[in-house]
């Protein structure tokens, strides 16, 4: 599959020194109240929004391995952050999958139990996994939601926003970050989407949040280009595709700790 990407927390993206860094949506628009109902917030302690997620059973949310720094709960049933009227769900366990080290080495994949059982409703519902692996057409339109920045250099957004991106094919994306980032090699198990020679795609903040192709969540948010010599995301636009990880790549890893069996 190909690969798109995000990252709303720096220090994960030191082994990539300042190549690579998250993202939040870039050109998209407020998401309807009534879509994208399997959208999480990821708190941290504090309370403060660190990475997106997106429900995939009763008691599981999916987000990127890079987000694993101190999340504590998560936010379900509502688009906007800063209303009352949300579900807030106290995280039981994290799962990391084993072979991640960091987003330079891909399996950027992480579940999230929830301490308590999630009913659907109006408000919540679960997004489908691929039933096998797959492979994105080039120039499929996809979907990516989160609550990042919405340029290099403004604030994240207390409203979802999406937008619509397009697949790069994996040759298409090797060759642009080969171009771009000489000596770089991209990570196994990605797609590509948004950014590269377009005006749309994901920025800081927007990390862990699905990539979203014919109503299933088919890539994970993991990381992007950044600007030399800063610790930000070029969101304003990059000339390498957004990378995302694959998540039919890891069917397996994904049914064994679903069905409660331990990585």
């Amino acid at each position: 599959m190909f690969a798109l990407q995000q990252f709303a927390v720096i220090h994960a993206l030191t082994f990539l020194g300042q190549n690579v860094l998250g993202s939040k949506i870039i050109n998209g628009e407020i998401a309807p109240d009534n879509e994208t109902l399997y959208m999480a917030s990821v708190l941290d302690y504090r309370g403060y929004h660190i990475c997106g997620g997106f429900l995939v059973s009763e008691d599981f949310v999916m987000t990127a391995a890079h987000c694993d720094v101190y999340p504590t709960h998560v936010v379900l049933g509502n688009h906007h952050l800063r209303s009352a009227d949300k579900l807030v769900i106290q995280i039981a366990e994290k799962y990391k999958h084993p072979y991640y080290q960091d987003v330079g080495h891909g399996y950027d994949i992480m579940l999230l139990k929830l301490s308590t059982p999630v009913r659907l409703s109006k408000t919540i519902q679960f997004i489908r996994l691929p039933f096998r692996e797959m492979t994105l057409n080039e120039n499929e339109k996809c979907q990516v939601a989160g609550w990042g920045k919405i340029n290099t250099y403004g604030r994240s957004v207390d409203d979802l926003r999406v937008v619509d991106v397009s697949v790069n094919s994996p040759k298409n994306c090797k060759n642009a970050w080969t171009q771009h980032v000489p000596g770089y090699i991209l990570p196994p198990n990605i797609i590509c989407a948004g950014g590269y020679k377009t005006t749309k795609g994901f920025c800081q903040g927007d990390s862990g949040g699905p990539l979203v192709c014919k109503g299933m969540a088919v890539g994970i948010v993991s990381f992007n280009k950044r600007i030399p010599g800063t610790k930000l995301g070029n969101c304003n636009y990059p000339n390498v595709p957004n990378v995302y990880t694959d998540i039919s790549k890891h069917l397996y890893w994904i049914r064994m700790i679903l069905q409660g069996k331990k990585s």
